[in-house]
Protein backbone atom coordinates (compact mmCIF):
# COMPACT_ATOMS: atom_id res chain seq x y z
CA UNK A 1 0.00 0.00 0.00
CA UNK A 2 1.24 3.48 -0.94
CA UNK A 3 0.73 6.03 1.55
CA UNK A 4 2.45 8.78 -0.31
CA UNK A 5 -0.46 9.21 -2.63
CA UNK A 6 -2.60 8.94 0.61
CA UNK A 7 -0.97 11.77 2.73
CA UNK A 8 -0.54 13.72 -0.54
CA UNK A 9 -4.21 13.64 -1.13
CA UNK A 10 -5.38 14.64 2.84
CA UNK A 11 -2.73 17.55 2.04
CA UNK A 12 -3.38 18.82 -0.99
CA UNK A 13 -7.88 18.45 0.37
CA UNK A 14 -6.45 20.40 3.64
CA UNK A 15 -5.01 23.19 1.65
CA UNK A 16 -7.80 23.58 -0.42
CA UNK A 17 -9.78 23.77 2.39
CA UNK A 18 -7.96 26.43 4.00
CA UNK A 19 -7.90 28.52 0.51
CA UNK A 20 -11.51 28.35 0.82
CA UNK A 21 -12.55 29.18 3.83
CA UNK A 22 -9.79 32.38 3.56
CA UNK A 23 -11.74 33.38 0.74
CA UNK A 24 -15.03 33.32 2.30
CA UNK A 25 -13.08 35.10 5.59
CA UNK A 26 -12.04 38.02 3.19
CA UNK A 27 -14.85 38.38 1.18
CA UNK A 28 -16.92 38.32 4.43
CA UNK A 29 -14.63 41.14 5.76
CA UNK A 30 -14.59 43.10 2.37
CA UNK A 31 -18.50 43.19 2.24
CA UNK A 32 -18.53 44.08 6.28
CA UNK A 33 -15.52 46.89 5.27
CA UNK A 34 -16.64 47.80 1.80
CA UNK A 35 -20.68 47.88 2.21
CA UNK A 36 -21.83 48.15 5.52
CA UNK A 37 -19.49 50.23 7.75
CA UNK A 38 -20.09 53.72 6.82
CA UNK A 39 -18.37 55.44 9.75
CA UNK A 40 -15.00 54.31 8.39
CA UNK A 41 -12.96 56.67 6.50
CA UNK A 42 -11.99 55.83 3.07
CA UNK A 43 -8.49 56.14 4.05
CA UNK A 44 -8.71 53.33 6.61
CA UNK A 45 -11.16 51.07 4.29
CA UNK A 46 -8.10 51.32 1.48
CA UNK A 47 -5.54 50.21 4.37
CA UNK A 48 -7.63 47.30 5.38
CA UNK A 49 -8.00 46.28 1.97
CA UNK A 50 -3.92 46.60 0.77
CA UNK A 51 -3.32 44.84 4.25
CA UNK A 52 -5.46 42.08 3.46
CA UNK A 53 -3.99 41.17 -0.10
CA UNK A 54 -0.41 41.49 1.12
CA UNK A 55 -0.65 39.82 4.29
CA UNK A 56 -3.66 38.07 4.06
CA UNK A 57 -4.06 35.56 7.10
CA UNK A 58 -2.38 38.07 9.35
CA UNK A 59 -4.71 40.66 8.78
CA UNK A 60 -8.05 38.66 8.72
CA UNK A 61 -7.21 37.45 11.95
CA UNK A 62 -6.33 41.22 13.31
CA UNK A 63 -9.51 42.59 11.50
CA UNK A 64 -11.90 39.52 13.10
CA UNK A 65 -10.56 39.94 16.75
CA UNK A 66 -10.60 44.10 16.46
CA UNK A 67 -13.65 44.51 14.44
CA UNK A 68 -15.72 41.59 15.04
CA UNK A 69 -18.53 42.83 17.38
CA UNK A 70 -18.84 45.35 15.10
CA UNK A 71 -19.20 43.22 11.88
CA UNK A 72 -21.56 40.90 13.37
CA UNK A 73 -24.00 43.97 14.65
CA UNK A 74 -23.61 45.30 11.26
CA UNK A 75 -24.28 41.67 9.72
CA UNK A 76 -27.55 41.61 12.06
CA UNK A 77 -28.60 44.92 11.13
CA UNK A 78 -28.46 44.42 7.88
CA UNK A 79 -30.16 41.37 7.78
CA UNK A 80 -32.64 42.77 9.89
CA UNK A 81 -33.46 45.59 7.43
CA UNK A 82 -33.60 42.72 4.66
CA UNK A 83 -36.43 41.25 6.59
CA UNK A 84 -38.69 44.15 6.87
CA UNK A 85 -38.20 45.18 3.74
CA UNK A 86 -39.07 41.13 2.50
CA UNK A 87 -42.16 41.49 4.92
CA UNK A 88 -43.21 44.41 3.73
CA UNK A 89 -43.76 43.02 0.12
CA UNK A 90 -45.34 40.50 1.14
CA UNK A 91 -47.53 42.54 2.44
CA UNK A 92 -47.84 45.13 -0.66
CA UNK A 93 -48.44 41.67 -2.57
CA UNK A 94 -50.59 39.91 -0.78
CA UNK A 95 -53.18 42.55 -0.80
CA UNK A 96 -55.76 44.02 1.56
CA UNK A 97 -56.85 42.78 4.60
CA UNK A 98 -60.54 40.86 4.61
CA UNK A 99 -61.54 44.02 7.04
CA UNK A 100 -60.07 47.21 4.60
CA UNK A 101 -62.15 44.36 1.70
CA UNK A 102 -65.65 44.51 3.71
CA UNK A 103 -65.01 48.08 4.68
CA UNK A 104 -64.76 48.88 0.82
CA UNK A 105 -67.45 46.81 0.07
CA UNK A 106 -69.83 48.18 3.21
CA UNK A 107 -69.22 51.82 1.73
CA UNK A 108 -70.37 50.70 -1.34
CA UNK A 109 -73.17 49.49 -0.17
CA UNK A 110 -74.25 52.22 1.47
CA UNK A 111 -73.32 54.63 -1.37
CA UNK A 112 -76.32 52.38 -3.16
CA UNK A 113 -73.62 51.26 -5.95
CA UNK A 114 -73.86 47.71 -4.97
CA UNK A 115 -77.11 45.65 -3.60
CA UNK A 116 -77.02 43.42 -0.33
CA UNK A 117 -76.87 40.73 -2.48
CA UNK A 118 -73.59 41.99 -3.93
CA UNK A 119 -72.19 42.99 -0.53
CA UNK A 120 -72.69 39.78 1.03
CA UNK A 121 -71.06 38.49 -1.87
CA UNK A 122 -68.08 40.35 -1.51
CA UNK A 123 -68.12 39.88 2.24
CA UNK A 124 -67.76 36.01 1.56
CA UNK A 125 -65.44 36.13 -0.72
CA UNK A 126 -62.96 38.09 1.57
CA UNK A 127 -63.30 36.15 4.54
CA UNK A 128 -62.95 32.90 2.62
Amino acid sequence: MDWGSTWDFLWHFLIIFAWIAYLLVLFQILTDLLWRDHQTSGVVKALWVVFLFLVPWLTALVYLAARGKGMAERARESALAAKQQTDDYIRDAAGRSPAQEIADAKALLEAGTISQAEFDGLKAKALA
